[in-house]
């Protein structure tokens, strides 16, 4: 009786007399055996460690660079904001917390740029924008010779700023320019100073300003047209929709993210110009062209107010920072709706 019930307890497998689990290993007192899995919390698998620190190698190269040139000079710019450097190797570099700031508050020169950078920025971006979707829309027909017009179209996007700058002084000139030597072939007068002239200069100045950025809004318009595909231009076209209609229900859709992100970088870049109109005429006639960014430069490297100047560029940081937070609020909720 006794052995019948020892081999009852006791399976083939199990010689110690412990009570055999589903899985076929038991353990001792009757309990199976628990199998070791890494939780969730566990340490992350060796390969995946080794990765991720492969690619903190591969991105220093590029980080390093951005650190030491943008990153650093930026916090350097906004810790000279709240003294009193001035230019000079003896002069003592005081804190004087954010009397920069107060004055800059009652600057009347310095807010007329600012008003000036705005009307810069605005007046090339809203123009630059309209013609590079009409070339964009030209360029993207079936024209013959169309890859040399798009080749030219590019042209003054390779050319310098400076470069350009120099080119158009010497289209403006007013004894030998070509503008005024058209004008008095035609019999139009006998021209005028464009760049010197109170009236002139900033329009001259915009419209160089249009002519050298207008290629690489119009390279990204190209991008996003040649992207939408024909097949919903066709069956447009068989619904009976005119080129306008197809225009605003097939083409703008398309492009708009494309639009809108190229249109708030240009306005980005426009208010930080710098080297085309200095070149032209380097914040003349009675800083009439006297951008912000110009007005912070003479102030620093013309009279010496290091300061100073690192709270205008600290103003116009803070500009940018909100025209760049607008716009991502705009493609999150964009992304939000679709």
């Amino acid at each position: 009786m006794t052995s019948v019930t020892a081999t009852k307890r006791s399976g083939p497998d199990d010689p110690h007399g412990g009570r055999s689990g589903r899985d076929g290993q038991g353990g001792r007192g009757g309990r199976p055996r628990r199998s070791w899995r890494p939780g969730p919390s566990g340490p992350p698998p060796r390969g995946k460690a080794f990765g991720d620190r492969a690619a903190w190698f591969l991105v220093l190269p590029a980080l390093i660079p951005i650190l030491i040139l943008s990153v650093g000079p930026l916090l350097y710019g906004i810790a000279l904001a709240f003294t009193d450097a001035q230019s000079g190797r003896t002069r003592s570099t005081q804190w004087i917390g954010t009397l920069n700031f107060q004055d800059l508050l009652h600057d009347t020169l310095f807010w007329d740029s600012f008003r000036i950078g705005l009307v810069w920025a605005v007046g090339v971006t809203v123009p630059q924008f309209l013609l590079a979707l009409g070339l964009a829309l030209l360029l993207n027909q079936n024209l013959r010779l169309r890859w040399l017009a798009r080749a030219l179209a590019i042209v003054p996007w390779a050319m310098p700023e400076v470069v350009v700058g120099i080119m158009w002084r010497l289209v403006y000139n007013p004894d030998a320019g070509i503008l005024n030597e058209t004008i008095r072939d035609l019999g139009l007068g006998d021209g005028r100073d464009w760049l010197t002239g109170l009236a002139t200069a900033l329009p001259a100045v915009i419209l160089v300003g249009i002519w050298a950025g207008m290629p690489q809004t119009t390279v990204a318009l190209l991008a996003g047209l040649q992207n939408t595909p024909r097949e919903l231009h066709e069956a447009a076209a068989l619904d009976g929709a005119g080129a306008w209609r197809r225009f605003r229900t097939v083409t703008w859709p398309a492009i708009k993210p494309i639009a809108l992100a190229i249109s708030a970088l240009n306005l980005i870049w426009n208010f930080n110009s710098f080297a085309l109109v200095y070149v032209l005429t380097s914040g003349g006639p009675g800083g009439r062209t006297r951008l912000p960014m110009l007005f912070a430069y003479e102030e620093a490297f013309r009279y010496g107010q290091f300061g100073y100047a690192a709270a205008m560029g600290c103003v116009m940081v803070a500009v940018i920072s909100v025209l760049l937070a607008l716009y991502l609020v705009g493609r999150l909720r964009g992304g939000e709706d679709r």
